[in-house]
């Protein structure tokens, strides 16, 4: 039986600029349009979100491992023009002990500085197509294995549900919680059911956390005040062995760790530092070329499509398939010293 589909491909304005609008050709929405995987999940759920939100970088949400199978003539080569690779991905490396030193100017710039990767359980739909009964159970595994971690990253967990909104909004303002105002997810049907099935855990001393049912089903973060790039990393590390000993991730030999946007596929790393950069900050093009050249990616303060307040801005890695946990954090640093450079 037939999945219902729109009669034609949807057009994007002329100042799309989306990978969804340059991949979604005549020929590749003819060859799909009428597909979806056993979860039930279609092209036009996985498109949605960069036809509604037309000034989406990408534009796609995957629903399940699935579609990166069933729909790979148009998610494959989004994956590899916003990587510069479609895989395969290496195996996982939290080698600390090779990573390089983040330079004294780098140092004296950075406030703080956030290491996450995301996870999804196998054998379960992803946040595009998940129901709420799965998400919940999806809630009910990850809260009982982050009771279980070594001493370091003990904490609490505690549902949306039950949080106040003063809690909520202390949180949120010290970087540790996600927001409910994201419309590229919620047009990507990310958001359904809110609050309910999400929550964060958050060690004794903050500086591990936790986010459920976000965009991924577990983003697994640590976070510092400072520069010890070295330590955050190591403290990841330590959180998802930990993890991954009680937890079965969704993980291809091709794509790496799977996740609902293919920009976080691969070690679904991103590694980040709050960096004031005063000179630089003075033209936001100008930096963000800087940044490009040397594979980073330039966000304000409180993250994606936000804005940059006194000139410090969030600096993170871009690429994260076909690269190992340990090169990742090591092109951030060897980055983070060259802005430093430049900003003098």
């Amino acid at each position: 039986m037939k999945s219902h589909s729109p009669a034609s491909k949807p057009s994007f304005p002329e100042s799309c600029t989306s990978l969804l609008s340059k991949h979604l050709t005549d020929a590749v929405w003819s060859a799909l349009a009428e597909k979806k995987t056993a979860a039930g999940f279609t092209l036009e759920q996985a498109i949605r979100s960069g036809v509604e939100q037309v000034d989406s970088g990408v534009g796609v949400y995957a629903g399940d491992a699935e579609s990166y199978d069933l729909f790979a003539p148009l998610l494959a080569p989004i994956i590899k023009e916003y990587h510069g690779s479609a895989g395969p991905h290496p195996a996982t490396d939290f080698s600390c002990d090779a990573l390089p030193e983040v330079s004294p100017e780098a140092a004296s710039r950075v406030i703080s500085t956030r290491i996450r990767v995301g996870r999804n359980l196998a054998n379960f739909p992803l946040g595009a197509a998940i129901s709420r009964v799965q998400r919940l159970d999806v809630e009910k595994q990850i809260s009982e294995a982050l009771s279980n971690l070594p001493p370091p990253m003990q904490g609490q967990y505690q549902s949306l549900s039950t949080m106040s909104a003063e809690q909520n909004e202390s949180l949120i303002a010290r970087h540790l919680l996600f927001k409910n105002e994201d419309r590229f997810m919620a047009s990507g049907n990310l958001m359904r059911d809110w609050p309910e099935g999400r929550g964060l855990f958050l060690s004794e001393d903050e500086s591990f956390s936790a986010w459920v049912n976000e965009e991924d089903q577990l983003r697994i973060i640590a976070l510092k005040q400072g520069g010890d790039v070295r330590g955050v990393f190591a403290l990841l590390a330590e959180a998802v062995t930990a993890l991954s000993a009680q937890l079965t991730f969704d993980f291809s030999e091709q794509l790496g760790y799977l996740a609902s946007c293919p920009t976080n596929l691969g070690t679904s790393m991103r590694a980040s530092v709050h960096m004031s950069l005063p000179v630089l900050g003075q033209n936001e093009k100008v930096l963000k070329r800087h940044a490009e050249a040397l594979g980073l990616q330039v966000r304000g303060q409180h993250g994606e499509h936000s804005v940059s307040e006194g000139a410090v801005y969030d600096i993170s890695n871009r690429m994260r398939l076909g690269v190992t946990e340990v090169a990742a954090v090591s092109h951030l640093i060897h980055g983070i010293n060259r802005l430093a450079e430049l900003d003098e």
